[in-house]
């Protein structure tokens, strides 16, 4: 049988619904064998989550998703094999999750001065120890009684364009890559499919970009077919994996459905070789 990989899933760190130690022993269930955590803006799932991932017989792989900002387009980057105690990267993350509070902030102000009293507490209760963000606060107005879903919450309030909308801080799609880069990790464009034009994707390789996300559960089969082609065409290494959050987005059936075989991470772990030993 293929060793599965899963190179994309969160965890209560950010957005997602389970604790390391859940998603882990729920990827073992669904067969997987191999997993990156690329919590949003965040490293502090590990080291347990490695030490959980030991216990279950899981090779667990650092993560982080970072966003940039490209041509004023939101993209999100993913890191694969980063240092998670890396001083510089700890510092940087710390600022833009002091940077999610404060946007939460606005969005709450923006709701309000629109009739969803939505405190600002129920938001933060929602997000806990994770990295605050738009979801916490979609879920936070469907359990206060001010929306019938999710969903409902993007679509009519805080979602692009919406009445509630505020920006967030991002970083360039360069210092995004070098931050990666300086913790030791290896840079991947996200779900491109969402959102690249071909003159973006073509940026984004100009910009050190070390791989691309091929397999995702946004991209039609033609999607996976055109991106393959560009990781070939370019030498770059192809990456896949669930974008599991863990129900909030109806996403239980993408787990163990979306994945890459081990090769392609041995292909990953033969990069990181190179550039270390080219550093030397």
């Amino acid at each position: 049988m293929a060793v599965k990989a899963d190179m994309h899933m969160h965890t209560t760190f950010s957005d997602g619904l389970f604790s390391p130690y859940e998603l882990i022993k729920k990827c073992k269930q669904r067969g997987l064998s191999i997993i990156s955590i690329t919590d949003h803006d965040s490293v502090d799932s590990f080291p347990d989550a490695i030490e959980y991932g030991n216990e279950f017989g899981v090779e667990v792989i650092p993560g982080v998703e970072l966003s940039a900002l490209v041509d004023d387009k939101d993209v999100h980057i993913l890191g694969y094999f980063v240092d998670y105690t890396n001083p510089r990267l700890l510092e940087y993350l710390e600022f833009f999750r002091m940077e999610r509070v404060k946007r939460a902030e606005r969005i709450v102000a923006k709701l309000n001065s629109i009739n969803v009293p939505l405190k600002f507490e129920a938001v933060m209760e929602r997000a806990g120890k994770g990295a605050v963000g738009r979801p916490h606060i979609a879920s936070a107005m469907v359990e206060e009684g001010y929306i019938d879903s999710y969903h409902q919450a993007f679509e009519r309030f805080i979602g692009n364009g919406g009445p509630a909308y505020e920006k967030k801080f991002q970083l360039t799609i360069t210092d995004a890559i070098k931050l990666i880069s300086s913790s030791g990790g290896l840079s991947f464009l996200a779900h491109p499919g969402r959102y690249t034009t071909e003159e973006l994707l073509h940026h984004t390789i100009k910009s050190g970009l070390d791989g691309i996300e091929v397999i995702h559960p946004s991209h039609q089969p033609s999607h996976t077919a055109y991106y393959r082609g560009v990781v070939n065409e370019y030498f770059l290494l192809e990456s896949g994996g669930s974008d599991f959050h863990g129900g909030k987005k109806n996403d239980d059936e993408v787990l163990g459905n979306f994945y890459i075989e081990e090769d392609r991470v041995n292909m990953m772990k033969h990069r990181l070789f190179s550039n270390n030993s080219s550093h030397k």
